[in-house]
């Protein structure tokens, strides 16, 4: 099978053989580790690749996110970055006050996206493609205005950001319709919703107000006939039943905060996209540790598919760390059906 089709059936709970991979590397890890990484990618290639964003139109960025000092986005808001290799934060939100909303453009360059070229590309490859573009409504949110003022203004109910909200969302509805007409093989959207223990806001809230976005967002992809993804770092275990509900394909959390039992209340309910402990076991833990924790998700998460290896290679993580976690991934199968792990 091509890499296309093992993550299509690990989606769909299908027995695809093996788990399919996928490694995020910042560029920390690109800079420290050249060799390794290069060695990484020999032995076990990526399943999963994001396709570019192929704009006819260019954007307006200045800087570099992951150079230290300042860098513009689409939105015009300014990040600060102290460390080289990650990206920086937000010190002067763009909307600082609401009568600052005027200042506030939508980057319609990002919807002038080159179908043919798009398309080109998946043609050219057999990894399974992730789409261009990734909404992020209340990340966004917290970008233009601070994530202060966000939670603030969350708590008061303020009508300008509930407005601010709905008109990004209209935004990011016309991008994931322009990328459902290409021939990606899914769409993804993101948000991080957790803290290290609980969510950030209270899940009533979060029903309320962003739950109806992703149905939105999900219900386009699959109109299309397109998988989706998310991703939401942080504790989201409140929330998890919402995204089943939802239709969500692939969520890529972090197991690690929540306790990979508790996770596995949810196997064969939707596909878990990684991720291995990037805060401590990547970090601190040996390739023993490594390798057990994989065979600990695996043995929790697994169904016949339901599970992609993906770990993130980022500020901190040791290159033989994310080695061994590939390579005992790629020792296990796809057909795990373990009855006796923990089910809702």
């Amino acid at each position: 099978m091509t890499s296309r089709e093992i993550v299509l059936k690990t989606l769909e709970f299908d027995g695809p053989g093996r788990i399919p991979r996928q490694l995020w590397t910042l560029p920390w890890a690109t800079a420290r580790y050249p060799q390794e990484l290069a060695k990484i990618h020999a032995d076990f290639p990526p399943d999963i690749r994001t396709a570019p964003s192929f704009l006819k139109t260019p954007t307006g960025v200045s800087g570099d996110p992951y150079a230290v000092g300042e860098y513009r986005d689409e939105w015009g808001c300014t990040f600060t970055n102290v460390q080289q290799g990650v990206i920086g934060e937000i010190k002067r939100p763009l909307i600082a006050e609401w009568e600052d909303l005027a200042k506030v453009r939508e980057p319609v360059e990002l919807l002038s996206v080159d179908v043919d070229a798009v398309n080109g590309f998946c043609r050219g490859t057999e990894q399974f493609v992730l789409a261009g573009c990734c909404p992020r409504p209340w990340e966004r949110v917290q970008f233009l205005r601070g994530s202060e003022n966000a939670m603030l203004d969350l708590a008061a109910e303020e009508p300008a950001l509930m407005a601010l909200i709905q008109r990004l969302h209209q935004f990011y509805l016309k991008k994931l319709e322009i990328w459902a007409r290409t021939e990606v093989d899914a769409l993804m959207f993101m948000d991080d919703w957790g803290a290290q223990r609980s969510l950030l806001i209270s899940p009533r809230v979060w029903r309320a107000i962003f739950k109806p976005l992703y149905r939105d967002y999900i219900e386009l992809a699959h109109r299309h006939h397109k998988k989706i993804f998310m991703h939401s770092d942080g504790y989201i275990l409140d929330i998890i039943p919402d995204l089943i509900e939802l239709g969500l394909d692939a969520l890529n959390s972090q197991l690690f905060c929540m306790g990979v039992e508790e996770v596995g209340r949810f196997a064969g309910k939707l596909t878990f996209w990684g991720e291995l402990d990037r805060q401590h076991l990547l970090v601190r833990g040996t390739t023993d540790e490594v390798a057990q924790a994989v065979r600990d998700v695996h043995r929790a998460l697994c169904r016949n598919g339901g599970v992609i290896a993906q770990m993130e290679f980022g500020p901190g993580a040791r290159p033989e760390n994310v080695y061994a976690g590939f390579q005992t991934w790629n020792s296990l199968t796809a057909d795990q059906t373990n009855t006796d792990a923990p089910r809702s």
